[in-house]
């Protein structure tokens, strides 16, 4: 039987770990041939071993997306890669701690940078791609906490609450011509996004994990994502089965927006 993604072609970008990874081998899998993107070439290069040890097709692209020349190449050298782009899943992203007075300008502008400037990147490059192929998809991977504020984020909570309106904005510019741009908006999911915990002290990064499960167990559903369900989720979004979902922030977060007062109580 024929997965539901034969015979196209995608771009991943935050592909060498977590939900990129995650992504990345569903959807090939599902028959789609991968360009895993990704600043880290290890973790990029393990993702594409992954895929073609599961009889995927996935080729490694080194892009930093707050770099648009960068995106730009990664995007054209996919397609010339794999004869055409179906698909676009900006799923790069960072974050940083800290209140607004005591975040530092260039910690907002590299935010800004990789997780809402790379999406628009993304989108701008692959537009004229999925053109040619006769339409395709782009997902946007915001957050749940571009939907509800959480404490002490202002630039990741700015950035990801940008990237559902951009989602929008490009979707009613592109729908008519068979391109539809959605976005998924993750609650907390088990993942280190930029091996920030990993990189704290023994006792910190124990405590960090420690508030991160309590607040998930606060949700209606009461614990972390997988990040296979994330890939789920854009699995929908990438196929067919998504033919009339257009702009559309569809939150896969265990309930974390509809209960969201409850959590940091």
């Amino acid at each position: 039987m024929a997965g539901k993604l034969e015979g196209k072609a995608a771009v991943i970008t935050g592909a060498g770990s977590g939900i990129g990874r995650a992504i990345a081998l569903r959807f090939a899998r599902e028959g789609a041939a991968v360009t895993v993107a990704d600043l880290d070439a290890a973790g990029g290069e393990t993702t594409v071993a992954q895929v073609e040890a599961d009889g995927g097709r996935a080729r490694f692209v080194a892009c930093d997306v707050a770099d648009s020349a960068a995106v730009r190449t990664t995007i054209d050298a996919a397609a010339a890669a794999f004869g055409r782009l179906d698909i676009l899943v900006n799923n790069a992203g960072i974050g940083v701690t800290g209140r607004a007075e005591d975040l530092s300008i260039e910690d907002w502008n590299r935010v800004i940078a990789v997780d809402l400037s790379g999406v628009f990147y993304g989108a701008k490059y692959a537009i004229p791609h999925l053109r040619r192929a006769g339409g395709g998809a782009i997902i946007n991977v915001s957050s749940a906490f571009g939907i509800v504020a959480a404490p002490e984020v202002p630039a990741y909570c700015a950035a990801k609450g940008g990237v559902i309106m951009l989602t929008r904005q490009l979707a009613v510019d592109y729908a008519r011509e068979g391109i539809r741009v959605n976005a998924l908006c993750p609650g907390y999911v088990a993942t280190d996004m930029g091996g920030r915990r990993a990189a704290l002290p023994p006792r910190q990064r124990d405590a960090a994990n420690a508030r991160r499960e309590a607040n998930a167990a606060l949700q209606p559903i009461g614990r972390q994502a997988h990040p296979d369900e994330i890939a789920a989720a854009a699995l929908y979004l990438a196929s067919d089965e998504s033919s009339f979902v257009v702009g559309a922030a569809l939150c896969v977060d265990g309930g974390e927006t509809i209960s969201f007062p409850h959590l940091f109580g």
